[in-house]
Formats: structure tokens, sequence, C-alpha cells
């Protein structure tokens, strides 16, 4: 049995001299480098019900290694039968060995036990270098049961990067074991 050097030694050791090749940086710091990687989940039907809220809260938590915070509702909708204030969802920010650990655990783990996956897509970029991926559910992850999951609900992972265009972020990603569509 063969054990995977982490995420963060590859990208010292393998990462920032292919980058530095490629992009002709001049200096390391000029890399792009992962600042955090933000778990999202936003729930409508937590706003009326609490347990929702405490279950999508426990399940992200799970998943992040760290404690999720509920986020509330900044506005008041009346269409939406939502106050200012209610629950709407859970969120956690992971920065450090952490978010390596989980860019790893993602990339080697629950990507793959998508049904027929292709690749993510590489047009998911918002201008700045910073990346966001959708899962259509939380059970993918190894730490969730399916006797768990009351109610399947997808998730946003947002990874922000010091990368100046979407170019050097996606090499950045794609060195680091990111499968992006051909």
């Amino acid at each position: 049995m063969t054990v995977t050097k982490s995420l963060k030694t590859k990208y010292t050791e393998e990462v920032i001299p292919a980058l530095k090749e490629k992009f002709g940086y001049k200096n390391d710091y000029q890399v792009p480098k992962i600042v955090k990687i933000v778990l999202n989940m936003g729930v409508g039907e937590a706003s009326h019900n609490s347990k929702i809220a405490e279950s999508i809260e426990a399940q992200l938590t799970k998943i992040a290694g760290q404690k999720a915070v509920v986020t509330k509702a900044k506005k008041s909708i009346a269409s939406y039968k939502l106050r200012e204030g209610m629950p709407v969802g859970a969120m956690a920010t992971l920065r450090g060995d952490r978010m390596y650990d989980f860019l790893q655990k993602l990339i080697c783990v629950v990507l793959p036990r998508i049904r027929d996956f292709r690749g993510v897509s590489a047009k998911s970029f918002d201008g700045r270098g910073n990346y966001t991926l959708g899962l259509k559910e939380q059970a993918l992850f190894p730490e969730i049961t399916y006797e768990e999951v009351d109610l399947v609900k997808g998730m946003n992972v947002s990874v922000i990067t010091t990368a100046e265009t979407d170019e050097e972020a996606r090499e950045l990603l794609r060195a680091l074991g990111m499968p992006f569509k051909k």
C-alpha cells in the first residue's frame, strides 16, 4: 500500500515550479495559491422547520471537520414567507491544513463517487481566479451515511485563490489534480 503525499506537499514540491515555468514568474510568492475554501448549503425549508437547519448544520460540520455556522436571512421577503433573521442555510470556511485535506478528499473520494462523472466544468470561474463547484447531494461524502440524510440537499464549494486570471487559477487547480472536462 502506497501512501499518497498531501496536497500541501504536492503544491510546494511540484506545482510551484511548474507554474513558475509556465507563466514565467520570477518569485515563488507570485505563484497563485489557494487562500480558502467556502462550503455553503442553502436550505429554504429551514426557515419553517428548525430541525432541518440543525441537521444541515450537523452534516456540514461533519463534512468540513469544523463547526459550521447557520446563515440567517438578511432581508424579509413576503412572497417566500421569509423574515429577517430566519435560518436559510449553513456555511463553513476552511483555511490552512483543513483546506488542503478537504480539497484532497473532494478530488480523490467525492468526485469519483458521482454517477457518470466525466469531470468538472472548466467554465465555473468568476473572472478573478475563484472557482465554484456545485454538488447535488451531501451523501457523496464518506462522513455522511444514507440513514442520516432526511433531506437531500446540494452544496456549493468555492475555492478562493490569489490568481489574477481564470487561466492561472485553472492551471493551479489542474496541477493539484482537479479533473476538468476536456
